[in-house]
């Protein structure tokens, strides 16, 4: 039965006959109200609610499957990121996950992805815990009240305390999230990272919308300055892309998942996920300000007093927040705008020899997007070997992307040239030596350098290219020490320079082997 005003709605379609108590659509403080009496967090003193999300601190890509169909066996780009998942076993797994929902307190909510109507994908999410529904009502978009109820395009079932049998239900291991195109369900088990339900239906879209749609869906983030510049900020967790989009000279459509259709970008999203590690006041302001009552804080060391260590990594080195845009002053109301000017890929360098900005070409442009050179910064993937490590991610999102990677390249340049956007490459990452011998670029540098690129500072400036790397960088950027902009002359071991970019170009040169492209792209890229 249902114990809230809002009829609960008929979930028959999905064999689930709850014989516990089913909560519908519950406003964010009812969840949290739920989710401290379910002993599922604590208050931290602003408000939030501080929750740990037991084993599963991050994402578990190798746990990520995609059922294999007439659908998708020939639509998918298989391999180590897109496994193929058996669709019998999919079945009996699901009516596994089904009766064991059945037998819970279950949280049920209808909410869409997709600020722009024309591509709107109604979802409903069923959850064990409450707290993971309060992460589905800040992080999706909210329908009207007489939109509910209506079977949805997609469902997600969400059940951490279901532990899979892999020898018996072929997963590899107890934990699992995955993605049946053809029936549009999301599996999750085993698991109480909220991360996985959000990549989930972004997973979703990405092998959608650029089939179906010719729209470009895109791991990035986007602000929009007061004249109406938009900027887009490709990168992977922990480079800052959440952290430089949450300008506070500028207005805020979104934090990490957004479509590029002719005309518009539009945000996937309502809410944010940021990552907390070293959060501070003054160098984070938007997102120090949205943590409060009704927010979220994942995995976070709180003190006797409930106050958030932000620096203690010793549960994760992925902690987060979560809040709905509504928290954050200078939303865009509309959560979409105009086409982007500028076009940023965020790459945090651990060798130290990559500019703090490059000014690329639009093959240059291609290069790196496909590419996706960068680190794993705190990966928010269970089973990194270490806290930090050099990676390429095709297209700055790898692990989410299911089609290959050359249909959304080929959009990005087709987005790129139609509106004539300008792209460039930021390293927010290490100088004056590699990982442990440099230092990583504070973010008031990086926030000049992007602020140069937004005000259009770095259009027709006279620039200068870096030998092996072939990256044009600009000679100047106000308010940025000159010296900082060529990366040679930061090292005092200049032996060592020369050493580390010959060692990043064959990487470069050895990944990039994983692409068939023209001429023109692979001449733009490093190389001697």
């Amino acid at each position: 039965m249902s114990y809230n005003a809002i009829a609960t709605p008929d979930l028959s379609y999905l064999q689930i006959q709850a014989n516990k108590q089913v909560f519908y659509q519950l406003s964010a403080s009812e969840l949290v109200e739920h989710a401290l009496k379910n002993g599922e967090g604590t208050l931290a003193d602003s408000g939030a609610l501080a929750v740990d999300t037991g084993k599963f601190t991050g994402r578990s890509p190798k746990d990520r499957f995609i059922v294999e169909d007439e659908l998708t066996k020939d639509a998918v780009w298989w391999g180590d990121i897109n496994q193929k998942f058996d669709s019998a076993k999919f079945d009996a797994l699901y009516l596994k996950v089904a009766n064991y929902l059945a037998e819970q307190k279950l949280y049920v909510r209808d909410a869409y992805a997709c600020a722009d109507p024309a591509y709107r994908l109604n979802i409903r999410v069923l959850t064990e815990m409450a707290y993971q529904n309060l992460f589905a009502h800040h992080l999706f978009l909210r329908p009207a009240v007489t939109e509910l109820g209506a079977v949805p395009e997609w469902t997600i079932l969400a059940a951490p305390g279901f532990m899979a049998e892999p020898e018996l239900d072929g997963t590899r291991q107890p934990n699992f999230c995955i993605i049946n195109f053809s029936k549009r369900i999301i599996l999750i088990g085993g698991t109480g990272y909220t991360g996985e339900i959000k990549k989930g239906i972004f997973a979703v879209l990405n092998f959608l919308l650029p089939h179906t749609q010719d729209v470009l869906s895109m791991h990035c983030s986007i602000n929009e300055g007061k004249a109406g510049d938009t900027a887009v900020f490709f990168g992977l967790s922990g480079t800052g892309k959440t952290t430089l989009s949450a300008d506070p000279t500028r207005d805020l459509i979104g934090d990490d998942e957004h479509g590029w259709s002719e005309n518009a970008v539009f945000n996937f999203e309502g809410g944010c996920y940021a990552k907390t590690i070293d959060l501070s006041q003054e160098n984070e302001p938007v997102i120090w300000n949205a943590i409060k009552s009704g927010s979220i804080l994942e995995n976070v060391v709180l003190n006797d007093a409930g106050t958030p260590d932000y620096s203690d990594v010793s549960l994760t080195q992925n902690g987060r927040c979560c809040y709905p845009r509504a928290f954050i002053q200078d939303a865009i109301p509309e959560n979409a705008a105009g086409e982007p000017d500028s076009v940023i890929f965020l790459t945090c360098d651990l060798t130290g020899v990559i500019p703090p900005v490059s000014i690329l070409s639009k093959e240059a442009a291609a290069y790196h997007f496909l590419s996706g050179y960068t680190a794993k910064v705190g990966s928010t993937e269970i089973g990194s070997t270490s806290a930090i490590e050099s990676t390429f991610s095709t297209c700055f999102g790898a692990p989410f992307f299911p089609r290959p990677a050359g249909v959304y390249a080929d959009l990005l340049m087709k987005r790129v040239e139609a509106f004539g956007s300008k792209v460039y490459l930021v390293n927010t990452g290490w100088t004056g030596g590699s990982h442990g011998v440099g230092k990583r670029f504070d973010i008031p540098t990086t926030r000049r350098v992007v602020n140069a690129i937004q005000n259009g500072e770095l259009e027709g400036v006279e620039t200068e290219t870096i030998p092996g790397l072939n990256l044009e960088v600009p000679l100047s950027v106000e308010g940025v020490k000159t010296e900082l902009l060529n990366p040679v002359k930061t090292w005092d071991n200049q032996n060592a320079y020369e050493q580390t970019v010959k060692q990043v170009v064959a990487e470069f040169e050895e990944n990039f082997k994983n692409f068939s492209v023209n001429d023109e792209i692979v001449k733009a890229g490093p190389g001697f």
